[in-house]
């Protein structure tokens, strides 16, 4: 699994935090990053994240590099 997050799509809502946050933390900028160990968060939860963010900013592709959110 491979998460991305698109900067210029996040708005800091931080949604992903209250679903992932062993995964998501917010930078200096106030935008979501990945935290180092995102890796060990299951992959349903990062997917829920995903979904739970308002801008649909976090990408989530499969091992094969397809795109599986949004």
């Amino acid at each position: 699994m491979k998460i991305e997050v698109k900067r210029d799509l996040c708005i800091g809502a931080a949604n992903c935090i209250a679903v992932a946050p062993d995964a998501f933390e917010l930078d200096s900028e106030n935008k979501a990053v990945l935290k180092k160990e995102w890796e060990k968060v299951a992959g349903d939860i990062l997917l829920e994240s995903a979904k739970s963010c308002p801008t649909q900013a976090i990408f989530v592709y499969d091992d094969e590099n397809k795109q599986i959110f949004p």
